[in-house]
């Protein structure tokens, strides 16, 4: 009876239309649908954020929830594509939205309009393999006694989570401090402005400190890390340039460029976040994700890693 009293509520007020009623209808239904499901409450947290998301595009472009068709989530697929949002993060996106209209088509609310909406495809191993320990030691150990410059390089993405575009766009005058804590201020990917930061704790700090040394006159105002080579000595490391860094020193070490790359570093960074005690909205802080189903796509992964290292059925090995 309650919900049937809900779902009244529910197409009552959208006959008043979206600006009248829009949020209070949605967060009755978005509550409904939760209270429905047997997650987690990190998974709730997920599908909550992803389908308030889908709401306020619909508040934005003047649509209700009824009379929407497949057209739409098409359309919506395509707004989240535009907003330079990585395919698995929009696929994380419209998962949400998949089971939201399958719950709603059960319920008898609306038909399930996001049946036959495809993710979009994702670059083969967009999630590479992260690193252990012991790879992060041998690949910081094969660094440090060849290039100031890359050492530095990898140990600063391994230790904050940076994006390769992050690293060419850093400035030497990007080194500050906050609250008597140096940080490093961050162009985002996406973004016009130095608009977040991350903490450099002395084990990142350092290499940078020494590798600047190298450097004579160096300004304020230049790139924090510089090309070498002759002709060009000087020049900003493009994002290209940082990929192949991370790529060689990776392979260096006999990991294969395939399933390992520069991101698998801030892959890297996540994991170890996680299997140190963290949690997902600590990875969310430190890798600097707008969304936190970008984050719960590391934690799922994590999540699966850690289950097997420990593996509990070995427990019951030792009482059968």
């Amino acid at each position: 009876m309650m919900r049937e009293d809900n779902a009244v509520q529910i197409r009552s007020a959208e006959w008043n239309g979206l600006q009248a009623v829009g949020e209070d209808s949605w967060r009755l239904l978005l509550e409904m649908f939760l209270n429905a499901q047997d997650i987690s409450s990190k998974s709730r947290q997920t599908y909550s954020w992803a389908l308030m998301r889908y709401f306020d595009w619909l508040s934005m472009t003047g649509r209700r929830l009824s009379g929407l068709t497949p057209a739409d989530i098409v359309g919506y697929k395509s707004y989240l594509l535009g907003r330079s949002l990585s395919p698995l993060t929009v696929g994380a996106y419209l998962s949400a939205l998949r089971q939201f209209y399958r719950w709603t088509e059960v319920s008898l609310f609306y038909p399930n309009i996001a049946r036959s909406v495809k993710a979009p495809r994702s670059k083969k191993g967009f999630l590479k393999s992260p690193l252990s320990v012991e790879q992060v030691g041998e690949l910081l150990d094969y660094l440090k006694g060849r290039s100031l410059r890359n050492y530095a390089i990898v140990n600063l993405i391994i230790r904050t989570g940076l994006r390769t575009i992050e690293i060419s766009r850093l400035d030497v005058g990007d080194i500050v401090f906050r609250r008597d804590k140096r940080v490093l201020l961050v162009w985002g990917k996406g973004m016009s402005s130095k608009d977040s930061l991350v903490i450099l704790n002395d084990p990142a700090w350092e290499p940078i400190r020494d590798y600047l040394a190298t450097r004579k006159g160096v300004k304020h105002g230049d790139p924090l890390f510089v090309t070498d080579g002759k002709g060009h000595r000087g020049a900003r490391l493009s994002t290209r340039s940082v990929q192949d860094i991370c790529k060689q020193a990776l392979r260096a070490i006999g990991l294969d460029s395939h399933e390992f790359s520069a991101h698998s570093l801030r892959h890297t960074t996540a994991v170890w976040i996680l299997r140190s005690g963290g949690d997902m909205k600590a990875v969310q802080r430190v890798l600097r994700h707008s969304s936190p189903v970008t984050s719960q796509i590391y934690t799922e992964t994590v999540e699966e890693e850690i289950r097997l290292d420990r593996n509990p059925e070995a427990l019951l090995d030792e009482v059968f």
